[in-house]
C-alpha cells in the first residue's frame, strides 16, 4: 500500500463537499475511523460491504485493517477518489456506482461479509430494516453502523423507555444490538445538528415457530397506537387480544411494557 494523502486534501483536490440531499456527512478523524473499522473484530482477509463510502474515509480504515471491501456509492462525484483508494490497496476494494437500495448486496459476496457504514442519514433506516427483515440466517455476518444517536437508542432500548418500540423489537428478537460507541457532531464535516452512535448487530438464533409476518403485524399494531391499552390496539389483528390473555399478559398493559420475549411469545401464538 503507498503512503496515502491526508482525506482533507483528497476533498479539496476533487471539490467535494458533503451534500445534503444525499444525507452526507464526512468523517476525517483517522483515530476514530481506525476504532469504528475494530468494532466487528478481525478483518484481516474478510469481506466487507460499505454503503455511501463518500471520499473514502472509513474505507481506508476498513482496508487498513485487511478487509476486502465492495462499497456502493451513488454520489457521482466521490468516484474518483475511492479508485484512487483502489489503486493504493491492489486487489481489495471494488467500487459499485449505484443505490444500495436497488443493488442485489447477498450476490455481490462469496461468503458472509460484514457491513460497515457511515450511513446516509436519509435511508440508513431503511437499509436497517432491509437486512433485519431478510430470511434469516442472514446473508450478513455482523452490522456495524453510524446512526443519529436518538436512532441508536431506538435500536437497542429496552422497555418502559421512550426509545423502546417497533425497531427495537425488529433489531432485538433475533439478534443482539449494542451501543459501540458514541460520536460527537464535531467530529463530523460539516457538524450535522445532533450526536451519533455506531451500533454493532449480531445475529443470532432465530425463535422457532414464529413467522416474522405476524411479529410485524403485532407490533405495527401494538406500537401504533402506543398510547393505548393493548385490548384497543391489538384489535387490528385478529386473536391477538384473547391470545396475549392466554399467555398471562395483560391486556391493559400499553405496548411500551411488553418485551420482546413476550411479541415473540404472542406472535408464535398467532403463527
Amino acid at each position: 500500500m503507498s503512503k496515502l494523502p491526508p482525506l482533507r486534501e483528497v476533498i479539496a483536490k476533487h471539490g467535494l463537499s458533503a451534500s445534503k440531499a444525499l444525507g452526507q456527512n464526512f468523517l476525517f478523524d483517522s483515530q476514530l475511523l481506525d476504532r469504528i473499522a475494530r468494532v466487528p473484530g478481525d478483518l484481516k482477509g474478510a469481506e466487507v460491504f460499505e454503503v455511501g463510502p463518500g471520499p473514502g474515509g472509513l474505507t481506508r480504515a476498513l482496508l487498513g485493517a485487511g478487509a476486502q471491501v465492495t462499497a456502493v456509492e451513488r454520489d457521482r462525484r466521490c468516484i474518483p477518489a475511492l479508485e484512487e483508494l483502489s489503486e493504493a490497496f491492489p486487489g481489495q476494494l471494488t467500487v459499485i456506482e449505484g443505490d444500495a437500495l436497488e443493488v442485489d448486496a447477498p450476490a455481490l459476496f462469496t461468503g458472509k461479509p460484514h457491513i460497515a457504514s457511515n450511513l446516509p442519514y436519509n435511508v440508513g433506516t431503511a437499509l436497517l430494516v432491509g437486512w433485519l427483515s431478510a430470511e434469516w440466517e442472514p446473508w450478513w455476518a455482523s452490522l456495524t453502523l453510524m446512526f443519529q444517536k436518538e436512532v441508536a437508542e431506538r435500536i437497542v432500548a429496552t422497555t418502559d423507555s421512550d426509545h423502546y418500540g417497533r425497531l427495537a423489537v425488529l433489531a432485538q428478537w433475533r439478534s443482539s444490538a449494542r451501543i459501540a460507541m458514541p460520536v460527537h457532531r464535531s467530529a463530523f464535516t460539516p457538524p450535522p445538528k445532533v450526536m451519533s452512535a455506531v451500533v454493532h448487530i449480531v445475529p443470532g438464533d432465530e425463535p422457532p415457530g414464529v413467522k416474522f409476518k405476524m411479529l410485524e403485524r403485532l407490533t405495527a399494531a401494538a406500537f401504533g397506537q402506543r398510547r393505548k391499552m393493548l385490548r384497543q390496539s391489538l384489535k387490528a389483528v385478529p386473536g391477538a387480544v384473547e391470545a396475549a390473555e392466554a399467555l398471562g399478559i395483560d391486556p391493559t398493559r400499553r405496548a411500551e411494557t411488553v418485551s420482546v420475549a413476550e411479541f415473540v411469545a404472542l406472535a408464535r401464538a398467532l403463527s
